[in-house]
């Protein structure tokens, strides 16, 4: 194995989901300017996330569709058998 090619900064980093507003405590790398206040009293940089674990369809089990401007339908209608 090579040596010496994993960073060495990782550090606590909150990561919060904002389409629900769950927040998790992880290690990361990933670099931010915002800040958050922990459960612990201890402040640490905030990474903010569009979808995660809890917000995900596929771990959910919830499947939302979205259907904007009749796009399954035409594409339905397209390659439909005839």
């Amino acid at each position: 194995m090579k040596q010496d090619i994993h960073p060495k900064s990782y550090r606590f980093v909150v990561f919060k989901d904002m389409s629900n507003g769950t927040a998790f405590l992880s290690r990361s790398t990933a670099a931010s300017k915002e800040t958050i206040t922990w459960e612990d009293g201890n402040e640490y940089p905030l990474i903010k996330l569009e979808i995660s674990n809890t917000s995900h369809p596929f771990y959910t089990g919830k499947n939302v569709l979205v259907d904007t401007a009749g796009r399954i339908d035409k594409f339905k209608k397209k390659y439909a058998k005839k």
